[in-house]
């Protein structure tokens, strides 16, 4: 065991795990359905934690002796870095209001005070947001030639958000709901995740798909 007392609860646990640029562990962790712990520093839930493999706390975390890398969290879900190292997750808003942020070490992303494009001093807003009326539900996600790719459950799709116009358009659709995606050797993979008990199953579902990201654009 690397590290307990993350706080669960029936929905909201994040879950995600990645080692990154650095050879650090990343995990997500939601807020268990208890919104003020994410703002709580001193509690693990609604934050994204980083620790060194054995289990101990990286001498560079931004908070002294503690694992949390970024607070402010509600379900924080897929994670990905450029090459350059910049670290993006994916997350669950509240019904709505689903974000793509950019992770800055140490920073607040403001729930619950704030979501989608809201505003306050020393919080940081989305990249991009769902908006108030709609939902993804983002979960996996990779980027690949300075787009990012992300699966997207309750909007059954894989996403392509594109930083030079801070468009968004989906990509895969008519698969039902998608739970991640790996870029590799100029492919997009992607798992669809139909079988859940929140999607609807055809015949051997789930599957794993491929297609070229050329013929994507």
């Amino acid at each position: 065991m690397l590290l307990d007392k993350i706080p669960s609860g029936s929905y909201h646990h994040g879950g995600r795990l990645e080692i990154g640029p650095d050879g650090k562990l990343y995990a997500t962790a939601g807020d268990a359905s208890e919104a003020n712990i994410a703002q709580d520093l001193q509690s693990l839930g609604g934050k994204i934690l980083r620790l060194n493999l054995d289990g101990s706390i990286p001498n560079d975390n931004p908070f002294s002796d503690s694992y949390v890398y970024s607070y402010g969290h509600r379900n924080p879900q897929g994670l990905t870095w450029l090459s350059d190292g910049t670290l993006f997750a994916s997350e669950h808003g509240n019904d709505a209001n689903d974000e793509i942020n950019r992770i800055v070490s140490g920073q607040n992303f403001g729930w619950p005070i704030i979501q989608g494009y809201e505003e306050q001093d020393g919080m940081i807003s989305p990249l991009f947001t769902s908006g108030a009326e709609s939902t993804w539900a983002p979960s996996g996600m990779d980027h690949y030639n300075g787009k990012l790719y992300v699966a997207a459950l309750r909007g059954s799709a894989v996403l392509e958000f594109d930083f030079k116009t801070g468009e968004y358009r989906e990509v895969i659709t008519d698969l039902g709901r998608i739970r991640d995606v790996l870029i590799e050797d100029n492919y997009l993979y992607f798992i669809s995740n139909n079988s859940d008990g929140r999607g609807n199953p055809q015949e051997n579902d789930d599957k794993l798909y491929r297609i070229s990201l050329v013929d994507l654009n």
